[in-house]
């Protein structure tokens, strides 16, 4: 009981939570002036800083307020020599502790985007039908990671591979940091395993990319020329049954000045395509934008080397053993079946920590 106390102690302080009460009550003030929205773009700007600070001062006071709870079970215990309120109360610290740490290390994740919505693409790497199944696997694997850790997610375009698997898929996860966590899975993935698309049941190894950028809403500082964008429409192709032959619905987008070039034709209204593909345009040309001002294009770059050997972030191993490493920070585990769940926290943690 004392850990956690001095935790939610510890974290109190590292909050700030007084002080950002007092923001919001200020903020709140701005709120209530009669020209506070004449500026619209100004105003929901503050709207969202008080969404944010109220997230931290609610979600510690909960936390207190757990603590308090488990102190209070625990006098309980004491007094009626209760095993089974004592086995309760030692899964309720557990859980307990677990969120102080995971909201002292959300603090963690300081970097202006990081709170953002993010947009998650998959390319398969070289080699058709193996490695087009490896990217719809990693598909699965971040759906159900975006679910565990209560994410939003929307597919704005997917491709499926002709055989099996898929040509690439566009995802855009919302909620507070979804960016701020998913951009540790920037990178190559490597597969090795029985093919089950090999007869003579060879080992083969497979790669996909995966890329994340920080989603923005059409108010932020980045402006688009309409005369710099060629907008086609075409037919869209796979699963849909039979509208999808009938209507050139699919949206393809280039930025000419860029030649940034983005699909979307996962919905049946081209008018949705073209909002979701021109939502996943402003966050590439934001993304480019970070990329200069913070002189990291190098940095960035070298997560986007080449799909193949040799460049991998992480190594998926089913066969002769099992094995998941991040060849970047160490990490690894035999659960294999447990990470492809969707349970990828450890290796997150990990990188951004290392970072």
């Amino acid at each position: 009981m004392t850990i956690t106390r001095n935790a939610c102690r510890r974290s109190g302080g590292l909050f700030d939570i007084d002080r950002k009460s007092q923001a919001i009550e200020a903020l709140e003030a701005k709120t209530q002036q009669a020209n506070f929205w004449n500026n619209n773009e100004a105003a929901q700007k503050v709207m969202r800083e008080i969404t944010e600070l109220r997230q931290w001062v609610d979600t510690w006071k909960k936390l207190d307020r757990q603590r308090q709870d488990a102190a209070d079970l625990l006098s309980l215990a004491a007094e009626e020599s209760d095993e089974t309120i004592g086995n309760e109360l030692i899964r309720d610290l557990d859980q307990l502790e677990k969120a102080v740490s995971d909201l002292e290390f959300r603090r963690m994740l300081g970097h202006p985007q990081d709170i953002k919505n993010a947009i998650l693409t998959i390319h398969p790497g070289a080699g058709g039908t193996e490695s087009q199944d490896w990217a719809q696997m990693l598909m699965r694997m971040y759906l159900r990671y975006i679910e565990r850790s209560g994410f939003g997610a929307e597919i704005l375009d997917l491709q499926d591979g002709e055989e099996a698997g898929i040509k690439s898929v566009s995802i855009e996860v919302t909620g507070q940091y979804a960016y701020g966590y998913l951009k540790a899975e920037a990178g190559v993935h490597r597969l090795v395993r029985i093919s089950p698309f090999d007869a003579n049941k060879r080992r083969h190894t497979s790669f996909a990319s995966v890329f994340v950028y920080p989603e923005i809403d059409n108010n932020a500082e980045i402006s688009v020329d309409e005369k710099d964008l060629r907008i086609d429409t075409y037919r869209s192709s796979g699963a849909g049954g039979q509208h999808v032959n009938k209507t050139s619905s699919a949206i393809r987008i280039t930025h000419i000045p860029t030649n940034i070039v983005v699909t979307c034709q996962n919905e049946r209204s081209q008018h949705r395509n073209k909002e979701s593909a021109m939502k996943i345009l402003l966050s590439k040309l934001y993304q480019m934008k970070l990329e200069e001002e913070e002189a990291q294009r190098a940095k960035l770059e070298s997560t986007k080397r080449d799909i193949a050997w040799g460049s991998q972030i992480r190594s998926y191993v089913f066969h002769p053993y099992n094995l998941v490493k991040d060849h970047r920070t160490e990490h690894e585990t035999s659960n294999i079946s447990s990470v492809m769940d969707g349970d990828l926290d450890d290796f997150i943690h990990a990188y951004l920590m290392q970072q």
